[in-house]
This record gives structure tokens, C-alpha cells and sequence, in this order.
């Protein structure tokens, strides 16, 4: 049993709640971003299993106000390919080192983030993404949130081009994570990986996870798109960068 401090729960909260704000805006980003920054707070053990915890809170909560949005056929694809990366992700998780999962997933949102970052400042991409890649990167993206509780980069560039209104693009995803993540905290469940250090870091840090899907929920109709998605990708790209320290 591991005893935190109160500067710990305090600088794990100050981070839910940036973190899930930029979630409440956008549909997708609150693990990615907020791994790096816990991991160095409380340790990858205790960060991944509980912000998997927070993000499907805060998933479930934007789906009941917002069920109407979903694309049901759309979230039905992705969940069928990602659905297949799932468990691989999961036993990826149990068996490899702390430090090298680190190192793996900081290659990975840094190669998400610099695409992302390309595309929006106007780059043509080279590589024409054909459905046969689609499918491709959302399987990969189902491995990597078996692993980390994060896939959402990677699923997010086949959901940024087959949902392009942004309520259905939150919507649709948010119902993904709730499944996801479902799956997840419940192999935890079974496997006593929740411990009581998470319950206790998963509940105090509610009061954040609330203040930012509030301020979040209230920003996601006046944000500018094209402004807030270069600034979600240049965050990424120094949350992948932290991963290497």
C-alpha cells in the first residue's frame, strides 16, 4: 500500500482538471494528456487505473447529456476494429516493464501529435488514407488503449474524417470510451489491480474531474475548432516528449 501525499493528490487533481476540460470541449484527449504529468505525481501503477476510472466517468456523463448525437453505425465500426486491439494491449500492459511502456507511449503521441499538428497548419498529407489503413490504425489504436487507457490519437484520425460535425464527433467517441474503459475497469475488477490507493485517488479527485467536464461542457459550443485542435495537439506533443524523463 502506497501512502500519497497531500501535494500529490492536490497536483493529480490540478491536472484531472485541465486535462477533462479539454475532454468536455473536444470528446477525446483527458488520459493522453494527463499520463505524462500523473505518472510523475503518483507512478504509472496508480495513474493509469485511475484515470481509466475518471475518463469513464466523465465519458458516461457527456453520453447522457448528449445521446443524440451518436452516430451508432460509426461508433459501431471503430468498437469492432479497436474491440480486436483490445486485449492485446491489456496483456501488453501486465507483462512489460513501467519504463519501457513509457518510452512507447511517448513515441506514440509524439508521432500523433507532429501529424496533427502538420495537418492542421495546412500540410497535405502524402499518404492517402484509404479504409484498409483506417481499419489498421484503429486496431493499433485498440492495443494502445488496452495498455494505457488511451487510444484516442490514433482513433481519433479515422474519427476526425468520417465524423466531421463536432457534437457528433464528441458524442460518438464518448460512448466508445464508456465501452472501452467498461471493459477495462472491469478485467481491474476481476484481477484486484484496484487497489485501495486508486478508490481513494479516483475519489478525490472527483471534484476536479466535475469542475473541468462543467467549464469544458460550457466552452464546447464557443471554442474556435481550428485554434483548439492545434492547441490539443501541441500539448500532446509535450505530454510525449515528458515520457522520455
Amino acid at each position: 500500500m502506497m501512502t500519497l501525499s497531500i501535494m500529490q493528490y492536490i497536483l493529480f487533481g490540478v491536472v484531472v482538471l485541465a486535462t477533462h476540460f479539454l475532454e468536455g470541449i473536444t470528446g477525446f484527449g483527458c488520459t493522453a494528456l494527463a499520463l505524462p504529468f500523473c505518472i510523475l505525481i503518483v507512478g504509472i501503477k496508480l495513474a493509469v487505473p485511475s484515470l481509466v476510472l475518471l475518463a469513464w466517468l466523465l465519458a458516461l456523463m457527456i453520453v447522457l447529456a448528449d445521446y443524440k448525437n451518436i452516430v451508432w453505425k460509426e461508433y459501431l465500426r471503430i468498437l469492432s476494429f479497436v474491440g480486436l486491439g483490445l486485449p492485446i494491449g491489456i496483456m501488453i500492459y501486465s507483462y512489460l516493464p513501467e519504463n519501457l511502456l513509457k518510452k512507447l507511449l511517448g513515441g506514440f503521441m509524439i508521432l500523433v501529435a507532429l501529424r496533427g499538428l502538420y495537418l492542421s497548419l495546412g500540410g497535405i498529407s502524402k499518404i492517402k488514407l484509404n479504409k484498409v489503413v483506417l481499419s489498421i490504425i484503429l486496431f493499433l489504436g485498440g492495443i494502445v488503449h488496452g495498455a494505457f487507457g488511451t487510444g484516442g490519437p490514433f482513433i481519433v484520425i479515422y474519427a476526425a474524417n468520417a465524423l466531421p460535425n463536432k457534437s457528433n464527433f464528441r458524442a460518438t467517441l464518448c460512448m466508445l470510451w464508456v465501452t472501452l474503459n467498461g471493459v477495462i475497469i472491469t478485467k481491474n475488477l476481476a484481477y484486484g489491480v484496484l487497489s485501495k490507493d486508486i478508490w481513494i485517488l479516483f475519489l478525490v479527485s472527483l471534484p476536479f474531474l466535475l469542475g473541468g467536464m462543467l467549464l469544458g461542457n460550457k466552452a464546447h459550443n464557443k471554442v474556435d475548432d481550428k485554434i483548439f485542435i492545434k492547441l490539443v495537439y501541441s500539448v500532446l506533443l509535450l505530454s510525449g516528449i515528458f515520457m522520455f524523463f
